[in-house]
């Protein structure tokens, strides 16, 4: 058995990181700020300008899918995978996506390769009503290998105060969860390794009527549009990223935790094919994949019918999966 520190991805490590940040930034200037570090997004209130408007902001790249996008020669999708992990992060807040800023890094790469990334960039801003505000190119001789760059990106959204989600989680809470196109942006490394160097695969190789080329560079879902049409009835969200339900439904839950019902979920072929190679556990596979589910909204119990009516009605795939509970923690049943 493999996981994902043995493809080089230590979660616990990350989760250090944070605590080290918050020790380190703890004398910095926190006026304005409604949000702590480690949340999906900041937020910072206005209020002292004279206003009631917050802005929420947030960083993310696409991490090492953009080694498969390399191996493909295929690099339209991975800009739409670097807006969505942005703006499904800051939607988390209950705030949308205002404007957005790419950086591009490399060394020696052809026109055609920047142009086809910016063109997944403008699609998935497009999908998320959002502006470009600028970015940055870096060209840097010697740093990366020919054909090869990484992406980042930063977005902010302006709101008013009474648009952020209240977060007022409570036991006996829904989580209603929508689904994902795939494995969405995270995983890769682990994902790379079980495809390719446990059971040496090739991107031609076929699952169902898909190449693993097709599956892997699936673009990750932007839920911009599915919020738009409950978010009266949301109480808290979270994205799920980097670190799964384990890691990410809790940071909304306020304390709170949560019993998943794992039979709720429909199973997607390529995360059984992954847990077939690398024999990871249950637990372990909900701590590092989506699952299915990539983004999770908490709602009132009495609000639960009419928010799967409303999602469902778009034809989005939707399930109630689980209950806010006392104790803390994400359980699987």
């Amino acid at each position: 058995m493999i996981n994902y520190k043995d493809s080089g991805v230590d979660i616990n490590k990350g989760n250090r990181f944070v605590e080290s940040i918050k020790r380190l930034s703890k004398d910095l200037p926190t006026k304005g700020f409604i949000s702590k570090i480690g949340a999906f997004s900041s937020l910072f209130s206005l209020n002292h300008f004279g206003c009631d408007s917050v802005i929420a902001s947030t960083t993310d790249g696409v991490g090492t899918k953009l080694k498969i996008a390399f191996l493909a020669n295929k690099h339209d999708s991975v800009g739409i995978d670097l807006v969505a992990m942005n703006v499904n992060d800051i939607i988390t807040t209950g705030i949308m996506p205002t404007f957005f800023l790419d950086y591009i890094a490399y060394s020696q790469l052809s026109d055609k390769v920047l142009e086809d990334t910016f063109k997944g960039i403008a699609e998935g801003l497009k999908q998320s009503n959002c502006a470009i505000a600028g970015g940055e190119t870096a060209q840097m001789p010697s740093m990366y290998n020919e054909g090869e760059y990484d992406l980042a990106g930063f977005c902010v959204g302006i709101g008013k105060q009474d648009e952020i989600f209240n977060g007022n989680v409570k036991e006996g809470d829904c989580l209603i969860g929508i689904a994902s196109s795939g494995f969405h942006s995270n995983g890769y490394s682990l994902i790379r390794k079980a495809f390719f160097e446990l059971a040496k695969y090739n991107l031609d190789y076929s699952v169902g009527n898909r190449t693993l080329a097709e599956i892997l560079l699936t673009p990750t879902t932007i839920y911009v549009p599915h919020i738009k049409l409950i978010k009266q009835y949301v109480k808290a969200a979270a994205h799920i990223t980097g670190g799964g339900f384990i890691e990410n439904i809790p940071r909304c839950l306020e304390g709170f935790g949560c019993e998943i019902n794992t039979q709720a979920i429909p199973t997607q072929e390529e995360f059984l094919l992954v847990q077939d190679i690398t024999k990871l556990q249950k637990q372990e596979m909900y701590r590092t994949f989506n699952m299915g589910i990539g983004f999770v909204f908490i709602v009132e119990a009495s609000n639960k019918d009419i928010v799967l009516k409303i999602l469902q009605s778009h034809n989005i795939k939707s399930y109630h999966i689980g209950y806010v509970v006392k104790e803390g923690g994400v359980c699987l049943k």
